[in-house]
């Protein structure tokens, strides 16, 4: 990956439905090498895909919380298991493994206080392997899908 590749990620991690002309233009580079490149870019998976950022206000899911999950166990098994459960709640939005403790830090979205107390009672809290779950409530996200640097 060179400089110029960097850019063309730079360019579209700020607007993902720029035309190739555009993104040619933009990366000052023609239109035929931009493209051969996009196409690499895509094809090594340096760009896993494309979406639209929805605003989980506007879908009403307005409520936010950070869950953290330790297991009981920290085999392979346990593991498996809780993540292959945890892929299934549509409601956890982003779901990290992380080192020490806790094992586990799931984000969380629901339409409110109420809806999210459900989905912990009835879903999170008998995910297979959990020991304890420790929630927080999001107030406000200070800073929210940033482009990596390049």
């Amino acid at each position: 990956m060179d400089a110029l590749d960097r850019k063309i990620l730079a360019e579209l991690q700020r607007d993902g439905r720029l035309t190739v002309t555009e993104l040619a233009a933009r990366v000052q580079l023609s239109i035929s090498p931009c493209h051969r490149r996009l196409r690499d870019l895509e094809r090594t998976g340096a760009i896993r895909g494309y979406r639209a950022i929805v605003d989980p206000a506007a879908v009403g899911l307005n409520f936010e919380a950070l869950v953290f999950a330790t297991l009981r166990g920290a085999d392979r098994d346990t593991s498996a298991a809780f993540e292959e459960a945890v892929a299934a709640v549509p409601h956890v939005i982003q779901a990290q493994r992380l080192f020490g403790e806790p094992d586990y830090l799931l984000r969380v979205a629901a339409a409110d206080l109420a809806a999210f107390q459900q989905l912990y009672d009835h879903r999170l809290a008998t995910l297979p392997g959990v020991q304890r779950l420790t929630s927080t409530l999001v107030m406000k996200h200070v800073v929210d899908e940033r482009p990596l640097p390049s």
